[in-house]
């Protein structure tokens, strides 16, 4: 039995304007939370003594990170070269540099000849030697048009003839991978690819390049005993019969707002020639808490707003505040009130939404072309102003006076 640990989608370096300097160290404080949690993967794989770890690509938001990035990404990975744990590191779309077809930022890993690294830049099986037998690994690094097909072949093509043209080509060259396998050997494939039954997650806003989406049919096949996923940053398996099992581990932390319900981890994994079992297991990441907030109609909206605030798990959060105010109430708003009430937060943006006096929607049963008494149409009226409650009685008390006016 074979021990594994499967983690993708990294993004080392993403999300800064989420965080802050931390003086103490001049990094920013975002940077702080993946070179953690990236940590936190790596204790496991040693405190574990895993035979094999696989990264399933995008180590950064692109191909060129900055110096200290790329060095904070390194020396996570370092300890497992210390501790003699072979490593697959495969090319994702945000690993591959834009301007030079074929490279990729991970391949300097191969260059420097880290010892039981191997960079998946290439569809090519790996054979690799574990403390408890070797694995065949198929690496199949994220694909994009040019990567299959030359230019002159897809002139005149739809996009539709091209997509289809393009699986013909990767059906192909998967199976002339697949037919050289032993089968006595475990098989697991490694792929960063946009499968079609899988749910999206952050990484459709996050694509520098198109690739295309591939049939779940193409990954669930008897010689593979595991499929280890990355590109999509929502945790999912994709064959609830577990054979073999086709898994997205997800991103080990949130990039943005768009993963803010996500759960974040990693997987473990111990597989052998025809089985293998899994286990997703979450990480402690940091919170991040949308605040969509109406005072459009409140009497007191500052005050509406600090009571919500103060009953919010907003502390050590990345917070988005977002208020609904009509324009001729926004001087009722104290920004350096709201600034002291979300201090406890990681970092916040406050954001407020004009809501138009004309724009309010009907009541139901003030419908137009309805008969209603005046005074039963102000009883509706009041009982949907929160703000009004308090003069409630007072405003009714008025209304029958004018209405038996004798005019």
């Amino acid at each position: 039995m074979v021990k594994i640990l499967h983690l993708s989608d990294i993004h080392m370096g993403s999300g800064f304007s989420h965080g802050r300097i931390n003086p103490e160290t001049g990094l920013n404080t975002r940077l702080e939370d993946f070179m953690g949690t990236l940590g936190r993967c790596i204790d496991r794989a040693l405190a574990e003594s895993v035979d094999l770890v696989l990264f399933g690509g995008d180590a950064f938001p692109d191909a060129t990170p900055p110096p200290y990035v790329a060095e904070a990404f390194a020396s996570q990975f370092r300890r497992l070269a210390e501790r003699q744990i072979p490593t697959v590191l495969l090319v994702g779309n945000h690993d591959r540099y834009s301007q030079a077809q074929g490279s990729a930022s991970l391949c300097i890993y191969r260059t420097l000849g880290v010892p039981g690294f191997v960079v998946g830049d290439s569809l090519h099986t790996h054979r690799i030697a574990t403390r408890n037998g070797d694995v065949q690994v198929i690496a199949l690094p994220w694909l994009s048009k040019s990567t299959l097909l030359t230019r002159p072949e897809t002139e005149g093509l739809s996009l539709a003839e091209v997509h289809e043209l393009l699986l013909d080509r990767l059906r192909v060259a998967l199976e002339g991978e697949i037919r050289q396998l032993d089968s006595n050997v475990p098989t697991i494939l490694l792929g960063h690819l946009m499968a079609d039954k899988a749910r999206f997650g952050a990484e459709r806003y996050l694509a520098v390049s198109k690739g295309f989406t591939i049939p779940l049919s193409l990954l669930i096949r008897p010689e593979f005993d595991y499929v280890a996923l990355g590109h999509v940053h929502k945790h999912q398996n994709l064959n609830p019969t577990n054979d073999p099992p086709v898994i997205y581990p997800g991103s080990i932390e949130r990039v943005d707002f768009s993963e803010e319900k996500e759960e974040k981890g990693y997987v473990m994994v111990e597989v052998e020639r025809g089985r293998a079992t899994w286990e997703f297991c979450p990480l402690a990441v940091r919170s991040f808490q949308t605040l969509s907030i109406d005072v459009s109609d409140a009497e007191d909206p500052q005050a509406v707003l600090i009571a919500t605030l103060a009953k919010k798990p907003i502390a050590d959060a990345v917070v988005r505040l977002s208020y609904k105010i009509r324009p001729d109430r926004l001087d009722a708003i104290d920004l350096n009130g709201l600034r002291e009430a979300l201090s406890p937060a990681h970092s916040y943006t406050i954001q407020p939404e004009l809501v138009s006096q004309l724009a309010k929607p009907r009541i139901p049963s003030l419908g137009i072309g309805r008969s209603i008494d005046p005074l039963e149409a102000l009883k509706t009226y009041l009982e949907n102003r929160e703000d009004l409650k308090e003069i409630e009685a007072d405003l009714l008390a008025a209304a029958r006076e004018l209405l038996t006016v004798d005019n």
